[in-house]
């Protein structure tokens, strides 16, 4: 035994000296290249991996996609719901719904029983309600996957919200509602949405004590009982499986669920912009530095011209971006510093740049942000920064594709908000084709600089020059939070 272990180390030691060997052959002067002239082959093209779309005769559409490199099986859930369409006076309920349809059990589990079994097999079972989905997920072994599947399938349609356990998420979103404003980052991007959404809006508002005060087990049962339904819902597997018996089990765990033949038709809610420029700020004495927000409201992925946008972003962005070199690099002015075109499926996103810089350099901070924002409008970027931007966003094309699990999940995102299943492959050619010219023109079409909002936290105090120098008014934002009608928490 001793002798064997004394040979293996030798075999790596000399491994190892190789490696470094061929490695100083490598680097050797007049051999190595510098990195701009390194060459590489051109990405290989990116192709769909095989996959069956079929719709069970109560309205669930269905993706499945074979993986076998792993005996691993994994799928997810999209409902068309979303914590916008939950009541002003309750905001929080789409939350607790989503997250006590797990912690809840189910009518043949209960949450311990539920945990055990999911414990007991490596696997798992998670829901969730966001801004404009709701999801729900399973990841498990082959050999497990009857058993876990049909725990996915009672958590979907059979879950119990349990009273204890909204109790519990309750008393956790206190403690979060407690700290919201312990991080300076948080406060800036929550304050950035009341400012151009509005604060009542359901891109931007958030929980409070007294509206999760009101929420009750049976509003979390009525949130549920309005959208979860076979037919308002898209089911995709991923993973080591043969199609024909997991069509045959989607179809024993599923198929006999009823639809709703009466589900209502979404309003979307209606989006404008609620503040049209100005500076603003919150006051937070004990910071050493400033976190900034300016944009405006934006698109979303399906204009037309958000892939020459999407240059724009890498003209803006990255170690060979305007703001890098400019407002970081050349002026010393950001320990980050950031600019993008960002939009959202079926509402309006939004323009945002920002950094973080030291009290002091906040004013100069924000106008050369500024001076850099309208240079694009300017001034067409030149050949060198737009095969930058270009290369930049054509080469991560690639990780949009990484697992077969990640392609699905486009898949259905697409289809869920109605975009066509080649979306991606469309903006990759339209990337491709942008010019000079584009990025100018999008430039000027979609920035507004007369509308930007500015938003500063930091302390008020060692802010000099003075915001003033930004605009002749500067409002302040109380981000006081409001106590609680039943348990008073007052918390700055």
């Amino acid at each position: 035994m001793g002798k064997r272990l004394f040979y293996s180390l030798m075999l790596c030691f000399t491994l190892l000296l190789l490696g470094t060997f061929d490695f100083a052959v490598a680097a050797t002067p007049g051999k190595a290249k510098p990195y701009t002239e390194l060459q590489f082959a051109p990405l290989p093209e990116v192709k769909l991996p095989k996959y069956d779309r079929f719709v069970l005769q109560n309205g669930m559409v269905v993706y499945l996609m074979e993986d076998r490199d792993l005996p691993l099986v994994s799928g997810s859930a999209l409902v068309r719901t979303g914590d916008r369409f939950e009541p002003s006076d309750k905001v929080g309920l789409a939350e607790f719904t989503g997250e006590v349809m797990r912690t809840g059990g189910t009518r043949k589990h209960t949450p311990d029983q539920l945990n055990q079994m999911l414990e007991q097999r490596a696997a798992s079972v998670e829901t969730s309600i966001s801004e404009t989905s709701a999801g729900a997920g399973f990841e498990s072994l082959s050999e497990d996957l009857e058993t876990v599947f049909g725990l996915f399938a009672e958590v979907l349609r059979e879950p119990m919200f349990a009273a204890d356990k909204l109790e519990l998420a309750k008393t956790q979103e206190r403690g979060s509602i407690a700290r919201r404003n312990d991080n300076p980052n948080d406060i800036a991007s929550r304050e950035f949405q009341k400012l151009i959404y509005g604060k009542d809006s359901p891109y931007a508002r958030t929980t409070e004590y007294a509206t999760i005060d009101k929420i009750s087990r049976a509003d979390l049962s009525q949130f549920y009982q309005q959208y979860f339904y076979p037919n308002n819902m898209i089911l995709g597997i991923v993973g080591d499986f043969d199609s024909k018996k997991m069509r045959e089990l989607v179809q024993a765990k599923f198929g006999d669920w009823k639809a709703n033949p009466n589900l209502p038709k979404l309003q979307l809610p209606t989006v404008k912009q609620a503040k049209t420029g100005g500076v603003y700020f919150v006051n937070q004495p004990q910071l050493t530095q400033s976190n900034i927000l300016i944009g405006h409201l934006g698109g979303q992925f399906n204009s037309s011209d958000y892939p020459a946008l999407d240059v724009l972003n890498g003209v803006l962005n990255g170690f060979g971006g305007r703001l890098f070199n400019e407002v970081r690099s050349r002026q010393g002015l950001a320990y980050s510093v950031y600019g993008s075109w960002s939009p959202r499926f079926d509402y309006p996103g939004l323009f945002i740049a920002g950094g973080q810089t030291r009290s002091d350099a906040t004013v100069q901070f924000v106008k050369a942000m500024q001076t850099q924002i309208k240079r694009t409008q300017a001034e067409k970027v030149t050949p060198k920064e737009l095969a930058f931007a270009k290369e930049s966003t054509l080469n991560s094309f690639v990780f949009n594709f990484q697992d077969p699990a990640q392609t699905l999940s486009r898949l259905m995102r697409y289809e869920y908000y109605g975009y066509p299943a080649d979306f991606l492959f469309r903006y990759q050619k339209a990337v491709a084709a942008t010019t000079a010219s584009d990025v100018q023109r999008v430039a000027k079409q979609y920035l507004k600089p007369e509308n930007m909002v500015t938003l500063v936290v930091g302390n008020q105090t060692a802010i000099n020059p003075p915001l003033t120098q930004l605009g002749t008014q500067v409002t302040a934002i109380d981000v006081t939070i409001p106590e609680s009608p039943s348990q008073p928490q007052a918390q700055n």
